[in-house]
């Protein structure tokens, strides 16, 4: 999954995309937020992990534009004022958790799985599907019990689809939530990516809808 930090702090950006890239994320990062409204707004993200006080336009401003566009992906709201209102404001204005600083990386990484669930609907970190079980806090993918060994890209596959189960997931999704916007999307990638997790799954884990994309059905593996 892709992850948008806009954070003007370099320490602080710093650590949390490394933190995010480390749980297997992939991570765009902005110190500006201008910058980093634009690529909001432009771009396909799974979760946005967003400072208040931005140079150049702050945090509640990008937040209320983005809502106002009707721009829906879950935001993790970081800050270091301590006022309860502007707090209030911030979830008001559409923001989906608040985290004030200092923070342990633990609470940020566990917040941010918490809002993407819910987002799709998922009220635990484990995700089952059939005989195939998603560990989000692991990072781990197991079929009846027996962990599954797969690279980055591959557990970001079959975690997205996972995560997404019962719902159509279209290649263009999938490449958005692969690769950081700075890397070129081979046209191909999804579909050879898709290929190589389907040999060390069960066969009817991931299903194609030709002409849509691909889905892990909610009963998959059952049988």
């Amino acid at each position: 999954m892709r992850v948008l930090v806009i954070e003007d702090d370099d320490r602080i950006r710093e650590d949390v995309t490394a933190a995010l890239e480390a749980a297997g994320y992939v991570v765009d990062s902005e110190s500006s937020g201008e910058e980093g409204w634009f690529l909001g707004d432009t771009e396909t993200y799974g979760a946005v992990i967003l400072d208040l006080g931005l140079p150049q336009m702050d945090g509640l401003s990008i937040l209320k534009r983005w809502r106002k566009e009707e721009r829906t992906m879950p935001v993790l709201v970081l800050t270091a004022r301590g006022s309860w209102s502007e707090r209030v404001e911030g979830i008001d204005a559409g923001a989906d958790d608040y985290l004030p600083k200092p923070f342990h990386m633990e609470e940020l990484l566990a917040r941010l799985r918490a809002i993407v669930r819910r987002s799709s609907g998922q009220a635990s970190s484990v995700i089952k599907v059939g005989k195939a079980e998603l560990d989000e806090r692991q990072m781990r993918i197991s079929v009846r019990g027996v962990p599954i060994s797969l690279s980055p890209q591959e557990y970001r596959l079959i975690s997205y689809l996972m995560l997404n189960n019962g719902r159509v997931v279209s290649q263009q999704e999938l490449a958005e939530h692969l690769q950081s916007v700075h890397f070129e999307r081979e046209s191909n990638a999804v579909e050879v990516l898709v290929a190589r997790v389907r040999r060390k799954l069960p066969a009817s884990i991931i299903e194609t809808r030709r002409g849509f994309g691909y889905i892990v059905p909610a009963v998959a593996g059952s049988k």
